[in-house]
């Protein structure tokens, strides 16, 4: 059509790509059109774009479901998702490249969303989640990408989707055979059969229990960094380095987030390098050598054993315990506290967090204070997921602290100036303590799970926290 007067059109370009076998070979050769949407102006051809994505934890959490209960977890892809989505707004495309002869001056008026245009993710959201919910599916409130439909003789389907990714779970086979069908009438869908390759993570299953690992990613990164024969390290840090925000050579910013970048997302499978990955993306804005020295040393770390990950095992414990700790005025240049906690549902860990405390504390059981306060915001939330899957779970949930101060403070609610910076947090815990939900059990240090995510720590104690993170390397020689 012509262009209506006082709109703007959007560029379009051709993207081509080769896509290879896993040997190799050449598969077949793609061309797509996308729209140049940073051209786009906010307010007249787009207006929200914000669609979310699904929650790792939340992989982690029916992985670990799946594992005990014998859940089949099927994957699906949707082929040309962002083309499914309907615009709501006005858009105008100039003519594609190569056939402006045929249509002189008018331009394309868009219907449907296309790649590269800034509300095409949400567009497609939309589709899909008004989809599932019409075949009488339940959108989770804890995790919006999560989809549950429960049948008349108790039975359920889970379904998970992150962008065009789809993890089918449950244990209503029927109904799984069925949204497929469906699914494949509305979108073009591809049945990927079995899961084993979700956005990078490796899943292998056996009658045991599941193993994620990022083996070929760790493999690549190296290769990529020219590390793949460097010398393999027993720690990914120096347990007596210290990292100051000022060196002696910087470093090329573009290059070490970049590499900062791939690790923060391969620790989604290693909570073993999750504090010194927290640590060197604190000097992201001007790294210097000694930071990229600490980089190339969890590089060295993960050569030592590519192949580790997560095993969800069968286990007994019907349970969501959580640990907490946290490391007193760790970071040398502000003095503030590291916290960490780690949580296990049914006996597998789902959920870890390392992350340095937003002020001063002026004390230890301050520090422990915060990162419980923490640990229980994360077990209210996995409750909510489990309560939306309609899992029995058992209250109150266990958080285990190394810290006997923190602990009283939280059974006594004595009002003292110790403890008046730390109020809210203090109602906080006090009123789920008394409602039941949470109980507060002391665990020795030796035993606190969540120690290696608030410091570098030496081997011996490194490899035992480990063994209780339950990582195993299913490539390890026997």
């Amino acid at each position: 059509m012509t262009l209506p007067d006082g709109k703007k059109t959007v560029g379009c370009k051709w993207v081509f790509t080769v896509k290879y076998n896993s040997d190799g070979s050449i598969e077949r050769y793609k061309a797509r059109l996308v729209a140049k949407g940073f051209t786009q102006t906010y307010g007249i051809d787009y207006s929200e774009t914000f669609a979310p994505v699904a929650k790792l934890n939340t992989v982690r959490i029916l992985l670990s479901l799946a594992a005990n209960l014998d859940w089949p977890l099927h994957q699906l892809d949707v082929k040309n998702a962002f083309l499914n989505g309907d615009l709501e707004e006005e858009v105008y495309m100039d003519i594609p490249p190569g056939f402006e002869d045929k249509f002189g001056s008018n331009v394309c008026k868009l219907n449907k969303s296309l790649y590269g245009l800034k509300q095409s993710p949400r567009a497609w959201f939309e589709k899909f989640t008004y989809s599932m919910k019409k075949q009488g599916y339940i959108q989770g409130q804890a995790d919006h990408t999560l989809f549950t439909k429960f049948s008349q003789d108790g039975k359920i389907a889970v379904l998970i989707v992150y962008v065009d990714d789809i993890v089918l779970t449950g244990d209503d086979i029927v109904e799984m055979a069925r949204v497929k069908e469906k699914l494949a009438l509305d979108f073009e869908i591809k049945d990927l059969g079995s899961m084993r390759y979700f956005l990078g993570m490796e899943v292998a299953r056996s009658k045991d229990g599941i193993v994620v690992s990022q083996q070929k990613y760790i493999l690549d990164l190296l290769k990529e960094t020219g590390m793949s024969g460097c010398r393999p390290a027993d720690t990914p840090m120096d347990p007596n380095a210290k990292l100051w925000e000022e060196g002696s050579v910087p470093v090329d910013t573009g290059r070490y987030q970049r590499l900062v970048g791939k690790l923060i997302y391969l620790s989604h499978t290693r909570p073993d390098i999750a504090f010194s990955v927290s640590v060197v993306s604190q000097f992201m804005h001007s790294p210097f050598e000694e930071h990229l020295e600490a980089v190339y040393r969890i590089l060295r770390y993960l050569k030592a054993n590519p192949g580790k990950g997560l095993f969800f095992k069968k286990t007994n414990e019907r349970n969501v315990s959580i640990f907490t700790d946290a490391d007193w005025a760790g970071s040398v240049t502000d003095r503030r506290s590291t916290s960490g906690y780690c949580t296990y549902v049914w006996g597998n860990l789902v959920t870890w967090r390392s992350k340095k405390q937003g002020v001063v504390a002026r004390s230890s059981a301050e520090a422990e204070f915060r990162a419980m306060a923490q640990g229980i915001c994360e077990g209210l939330w996995i409750h909510k997921v489990l309560e939306e899957l309609k899992i029995k779970i058992e209250l109150p949930l266990k958080l285990y602290s190394d810290s006997k101060a923190a602990i009283s403070i939280a059974h006594n609610p004595v009002q003292h100036d110790r403890t008046k910076h730390i109020e809210i947090d203090r109602h906080f815990i006090k009123e789920k303590l008394d409602a039941g939900i949470i109980c507060l059990p002391f665990v020795t240090s030796s035993q606190q799970t969540a120690d290696i995510l608030t410091k570098s720590l030496a081997r011996p104690t490194f490899e035992h926290l480990i063994g209780k993170l339950g990582m195993i390397d299913i490539y390890a020689p026997t």
